[in-house]
């Protein structure tokens, strides 16, 4: 059993949220939910290896604070899609703080996704659903194919393999919004080519500091790309063509 202490966690939950602005997201039963969420977290991931990050002061700064820094991006009621969502990252904080959206989290190893769908029961996330499938097949589903309003994407793979993965996914007038880190100028750049052929256009670079007392800022970035016309039917191509010969 993972033992910490409650108040202190809520004292440092609350702390980071206000340190980067992010507040308001925050009420007593979400604090509560990101408590519980976190020894369920630390539980589980002997058995799923789900982070590296097990001290709960940085799962609250690089986990959580940086999962809901995409909140403000996303239209009230949205249909949203995260694609490789692995220990539920940013399904599951973007879930609490915004019941309003619905999710779908995607990835394409079924215990990761198992965890997901138990963490999302346990804290009473109607609001989630979960899917195991490989993100280049989904997107050739009628029921998926550009139905939604926003897809999230965080440490996944290069933006110009990410961009072909999940496009398809968004609606026309819709966003993905891939999180990254230091190179996300760079990555970019490298997509140019991709997203004019998938229907998107890069929009300015979301530069996200986070920060917290006593620890060094952490340099994150958010790539907005809108969609402005349809995905050509012929992409997403399989894996295998699109990790040897990406757009």
């Amino acid at each position: 059993m993972v033992s910490f202490d409650s108040a202190a966690f809520s004292a440092t939950l609350q702390k980071v949220f206000s340190e980067n602005g992010l507040s308001k997201l925050l009420n007593y039963e979400r604090v509560g939910a990101f408590e519980k969420l976190t020894r369920h977290m630390l539980e589980e991931n002997e058995k799923y290896n789900l982070t590296a990050i097990v001290e709960p002061e940085k799962i609250i700064l690089l986990h959580y604070a940086d999962c809901v820094c995409a909140a403000k991006y996303l239209p009230k009621g949205a249909r949203v899609a995260d694609i490789g969502c692995g220990a539920g990252f940013p399904t599951l904080p973007l879930a609490i703080v915004r019941p309003d959206l619905q999710i779908l989290a995607m990835d394409s190893t079924e215990k990761r996704v198992r965890y997901v769908a138990g963490a999302a029961e346990l804290l009473g996330l109607t609001n989630v659903q979960t899917k195991a499938m490989r993100a280049e097949d989904g997107a050739h589903l009628a029921e998926l194919r550009e139905s939604f309003d926003a897809v999230v994407s965080r440490a996944v793979a290069q933006m110009r393999v990410l961009a072909e993965l999940c496009l398809a996914y968004v609606r026309v007038g819709g966003e993905m919004l891939a999180m990254k880190g230091k190179n996300a100028a760079y990555e970019l750049a490298d997509a140019k080519k991709a997203l004019a052929v998938l229907g998107g256009r890069a929009l300015p670079i979301e530069q996200i500091p986070l920060r917290s007392a006593g620890t060094e800022d952490q340099n994150h970035a958010l790539i907005r790309v809108t969609k402005e016309k349809k995905t050509p039917e012929a992409y997403p191509r399989p894996f295998a063509q699109i990790s040897k010969k990406p757009l």
